[in-house]
């Protein structure tokens, strides 16, 4: 019997401290499982924290090998006489004065191809000039071909043309004369960007056309022979000219006889009155 009941105590013993056991293990089994999400948690960050600063150092590696192999390019392209190398611009054509002939409406567009074969040009450039001086002609009011006539008879379309007495450009502006109207362009140099020379030539036409009272005599105080009587022989060139090219925009087969490129049309104003500045001021 004493036997009996020591077996039981012994046994509830036993199992008291395998429950103790267990139960000491699975508080054990927490802590550390939540040790252990920490750690991992730890470990994650500290993976992406080493995958950034690598993509960091990645990116640094990846431009230095970048601009070790375009300085080397760069040498072997000027050892092999490349000059272009180093002075790329992609954004010039902004600076281009040049529209295709397919993009003006169709008059426009057979002045362009006319003028274009006559004179020896491209097409392209002459083709931004003839839409520009529709643009501002409609604007002051002159019309569209009597800008372009002028163009052809001052500087046969050479943007460069300068005559004896300082006059440049398309339309053969005076510039020191004329250098506060440059003023809204940069100055001077402007005189010869087309479309700027274009605009100031259109701006004293105007003047002249106004001051004069006629397209005719305008023409003679544009050219600065206003006081010269028997100066006529550049409004009829000019006036021809500008009938040729109402011809073609109306539709007419003009042939377009290559011109010579003639002298850029001498201005006469050193030889107007001095007495009369007003015409002076004007051309």
């Amino acid at each position: 019997m004493t036997a009996r009941r020591d077996l039981l105590s012994l046994t509830r013993s036993t199992g008291a401290a395998a429950s103790l056991f267990v139960k000491d293990i699975g508080q054990g089994l927490l802590v550390v499982s939540h040790n252990t999400l920490a750690l991992v948690g730890l470990a994650v960050v500290a993976i992406i924290l080493t995958f950034a600063s690598q993509a960091e150092l990645r990116q640094q590696l990846e431009g230095q090998v970048r601009g070790w192999l375009h300085a080397r390019q760069e040498a072997r392209d000027i050892a092999g006489g490349n000059t272009l190398t180093g002075n790329e611009e992609p954004d010039a054509i902004a600076r281009t004065t040049a529209v295709d002939p397919k993009d003006l409406p169709r008059q426009q567009a057979a002045i362009a191809q006319w003028v274009a074969r006559r004179y020896k040009v491209a097409p392209e450039p002459i083709s931004r000039l003839v839409q520009e001086a529709y643009t501002v002609g409609q604007r002051a009011r002159v019309e569209p071909t009597l800008i372009l006539a002028i163009m052809a008879i001052e500087s046969a379309f050479n943007p460069f043309a300068q005559s004896t007495v300082g006059a440049q450009g398309l339309m053969q502006v005076m510039t020191q004369v004329h250098n506060d109207k440059y003023e809204a362009f940069g100055g001077n140099l402007a005189a010869f960007d087309p479309i700027t020379n274009l605009r100031v030539g259109v701006q004293v036409l105007k003047e002249c056309i106004q001051r004069a009272g006629s397209v005719e005599e305008g023409l003679r105080f544009y050219v600065g022979a206003a006081n010269l009587p028997d100066e006529g022989s550049y409004t009829g060139r000019v006036l021809a000219m500008q009938e040729q090219l109402k011809a073609v925009a109306s539709g007419r087969a003009l042939p377009a006889r290559p011109a010579s490129t003639p002298m850029a049309a001498p201005k006469l104003i050193e030889q107007t009155s001095l007495d009369d500045e007003k015409v002076a001021q004007l051309r």
